[in-house]
């Protein structure tokens, strides 16, 4: 029999008491799904304290007759962050990480035949003496079931276990290596194996167990898995007594190998450059408690939208959901154990050890995943601790190296890659320091693990020039990383802002590092990871073109964002200048960011009867005093100005005149700009800036097809006001209200306020099949309404 899940028909106090252990009926309980928080709370100015209590969960379970002469289990894939199962009235274990899963057997304290009670206390306070806890940490831990939990019905003698590992060799050859852990070792028991490509019903046999539980098999014509073609296998591992067919488990994988060198990541024998981003495992409202479809939409938005081909699981291993999407898509993964900075007892410590093994045992199939991290997160130097976390991964996963995150240079170095958070961009200096300057062993890897995050906070609606800032030290960084050719990669902090503890972030509970907002709207930030697809035509302009949003109305530099091969500029639908992709000044990034250093083209050579070399060098002062002002010109400009004055008998009126007349935007004729995209001749994509006339709503759904299938389903719905041209208005903040109709509901508030434009809400859905809507209301502008299918599947 396969999983059950067991997400239904829970109920739910903020407050344990053993009374709960008791058959009576509780009043007072509240009927819940999974996954659930134990507080749901707003969205910044709340006290953590909230979540933190010890709760409790409980729920009927009917033993049935023919479970008789069977093992029954019950796994939870994640309570935050201590559990204690009860069955009717007796303790069946007891778990003390709240990012793995465990398994508790039921077997010995069931009724057959009749109704048993499961209670679960949680305790999701903060002074367990468990990572991540002891110290300050910079990330809200949340609390409650907030994972899948479901139940197994299985023989005396079951697999426990497969572990697969794959060694490639020639082209379209490689080897299958299959380790596999029964329950028992009882005579006349089979283990047989089969292989067929996942979406297959073609499958291979590969043989039996020889009684060893370790198997090696020759496999011909496979396809390999990468970052683009991430091609995924079923081992079909089938348990056999007397020739009856007793359990079949299914283990998906991909035939890969990635190894770090002292030069860089390799995957498959090609060296790969890592371009990722941070993810914490947090929404807006519920913490951590989202269904499979919002994890998996966060991996969608890491590779479609953000481009990258690397995530790090910041800090402790993430869901199931989220890492097989990551397998599905490609996207390469590097998790970690659960901790920040402290190091804690002899307790503490052996717990992080037996995180460590959990970990590894739990997530060390997925093909997406390149590297364990062993380290608690920028803590400082415990050898023999830092010893045994490394045996670990090492002992139950020899096909992967380690890695360890901290924050200091020169550190003692015990796991496999030298793994830093390097914070040294500080906008006018390099993107990152060299590897010899950090690493305390040259000859091993090296891959950054954090940059910017603190460094340069940034809100969706601060100011232009610091939104364009963050975006440039994005940038930097990415393309100093690029230019070295022995860092591995790096990994920016972070993906999306996130609730955080009083210690950090701006005091209302959140930190702004994210290169996306809490509901994933991208800053202007997201468009440098944006840009560097080579699927999606990407093409954004880091400014509105208005001067008075600059000091002294000088703009600055203007960037485009974007992969096109050039971008075209006009000015009141006049054509001014054609920029180049090659013209960025960021050489090691195959789409830099390019500078529109030219508003006047070839217009003073056409319109003035100027000379060329006379109306270039007027046509570089007007551009400069445009972006930096009168105040502080370069020497070459001041020379300018002088022999235009001194050889062409220029007076300072003049050149007010034509800076009015071709740069200015003072009080004249509105100025239109046009940007065009152009890739391989054509036109791809086309942004037009000029007076706002017009503001509406513009959403962009997860999905609008709801399933009902282990639990409730969510929907996210992010929402961006924007002009007639749809471009984001940055600065709208108008309210904004949400109502439905059908089966869903809308998690947190039903009024919200547009910040730097932009909002999102969630969808949930409530038991039943049918039609629903969302309606989206603002008094200015007109109501978006989002309709939904909702299917339950059985």
């Amino acid at each position: 029999m396969g999983r059950i899940y067991w997400n239904n028909d829970w109920q739910f106090t903020e407050h344990f008491t053993n009374e709960l252990l008791e058959e009576k009926e509780e009043t007072g309980l509240k009927q819940i799904r999974l996954p659930h928080t134990c507080k749901e709370t707003p969205f910044h100015y709340f006290d953590e304290q909230e979540y933190q209590m010890v709760s409790g969960y409980r729920k009927v379970l009917y033993g049935e007759e023919n479970w008789k002469n069977k093992r029954i289990f019950l796994t939870f894939e994640g309570v935050a962050h201590e559990a204690t199962v009860y069955c009717n009235g007796a303790v069946v274990g007891t778990h003390s990480c709240g990012y793995t899963a465990f398994s508790v057997e039921l077997t010995q304290h069931l009724k057959f035949g009749e109704n048993n009670l499961i209670v679960v206390k949680v305790d999701s306070r903060e002074n367990l003496n468990i990572p991540p806890f002891g110290n300050v940490i910079d990330y809200m831990t949340y609390g409650g079931i907030y994972r899948d939990v479901y139940l197994e019905i299985r023989e005396k003698t079951y697999i426990e276990d497969i572990f697969v590992k794959t060694k490639l060799q020639q082209e379209h050859q490689a080897q299958l290596w299959i380790e596999n852990t029964l329950s028992s070792k009882e005579e006349g028991y089979e283990v047989c194996y089969f292989l067929c490509k996942c979406g297959s019903t073609v499958e291979q046999s590969l043989g039996e167990d020889k009684g060893n539980n370790r198997s090696i098999y020759q496999v011909e014509e496979i396809e390999v898995w990468d970052t683009e073609h991430p091609v995924l296998y079923e081992l079909h591992t089938r348990l056999q007594y007397q020739g009856k067919c007793l359990e079949e488990k299914t283990t998906v994988f991909g035939f890969r190998e990635c190894e770090f060198r002292a030069d860089g990541c390799y995957l498959n024998g090609k060296k790969i450059k890592l371009r990722g981003l941070n993810r914490h495992q947090s929404y807006p409202y519920v913490g951590y408690a989202m269904p499979a479809s919002m994890q998996r939409y966060d991996a969608d938005i890491l590779k479609k939208e953000l481009a990258v081909n690397a995530v790090r699981t910041s800090h402790y291993p993430q869901s199931q959901e989220f890492i097989n999407r990551c397998d599905e898509l490609g996207l390469l993964v590097f998790t970690e154990i659960p901790g920040w900075q402290h190091i804690g007892d002899e307790a503490w410590k052996e717990q992080a050890v037996k995180n460590v093994e959990e970990m590894v045992l739990q997530y060390r199939n997925h093909p997406s995943i390149i590297l364990w991290g062993v380290r608690i997160n920028e803590s400082g130097d415990d050898d023999e601790f830092y010893q045994r976390t490394n045996e670990a991964a090492h002992r139950l996963d020899d096909s992967r190296q380690t890695g360890g995150v901290r924050a200091h240079k020169k550190s003692s170095l015990l796991e496999d890659v030298y793994t830093y958070n390097d914070f040294s961009h500080e906008g006018e200096n390099a993107g990152c320091e060299p590897k010899k300057k950090i690493t305390s062993d040259n000859s091993k890897p090296y891959l950054i693990s954090e940059y910017n995050g603190h460094m340069f906070p940034t809100k969706n609606y601060d100011c232009e020039e610091h939104r364009v800032e963050h975006s440039l030290r994005h940038a930097r960084v990415l393309d100093a990383v690029a230019g070295e050719r022995d860092i591995a990669g790096s990994f920016g902090w972070c993906m999306f802002d996130y609730n955080t503890h009083k210690d950090f972030g701006s005091g209302d509970r959140i930190c702004y590092h994210g290169v996306m907002d809490m509901f994933r709207n991208p800053k202007l930030a997201a468009y440098v990871y944006a840009s560097q697809s080579e699927h999606e035509n990407v093409m954004e302009l880091g400014s509105t073109m208005d001067i008075g949003e600059h000091p002294g109305c000088n703009r600055r530099d203007t960037y485009v964002f974007t992969n096109a091969d050039s971008v075209r500029l006009y000015k009141n639908d006049q054509f001014i200048r054609e920029f180049q992709n090659d013209d960025s000044e960021f050489k090691h990034l195959a789409h830099g960011p390019i500078c529109l250093d030219d508003f006047i083209g070839e217009q003073l050579a056409r319109q003035e009867n100027f000379g060329k070399k006379q109306a270039d060098e007027i046509k570089l002062a007007l551009n400069t005093v445009a972006r930096q002002g009168m105040s502080h010109l370069p020497l070459k400009i001041k020379w300018i100005a002088v022999k235009m004055m001194l050889l062409h008998h220029m007076k300072p009126q003049d050149a007010v005149v034509l800076y009015n007349r071709y740069i200015g935007d003072w009080g004249g004729k509105v100025t239109t700009y046009r940007l065009e995209a152009i890739k391989d001749g054509q036109v791809v994509s086309t942004i037009r800036k000029e007076p706002v006339r017009e503001m509406s709503l513009e959403t962009v759904v997860s999905h609008t097809h709801l399933r009902e299938e282990h639990s409730y389903d969510v929907a996210a719905v992010r929402i961006r006001c924007v002009d007639q041209n749809k471009n984001l208005m940055p600065y709208a903040a108008e309210p904004v209200t949400f109502d439905t109709e059908g089966p869903i509901e809308v998690i947190g508030p039903k009024v919200v306020s547009l910040s730097g434009g932009m909002t999102g809400t969630y969808i949930r859905t409530t038991g039943q099949a049918g039609e629903a809507a969302l309606y989206i209301r603002s008094q200015r502008m007109k109501e978006v309404k989002i309709t939904f299918k909702i299917e339950t599947v059985e």
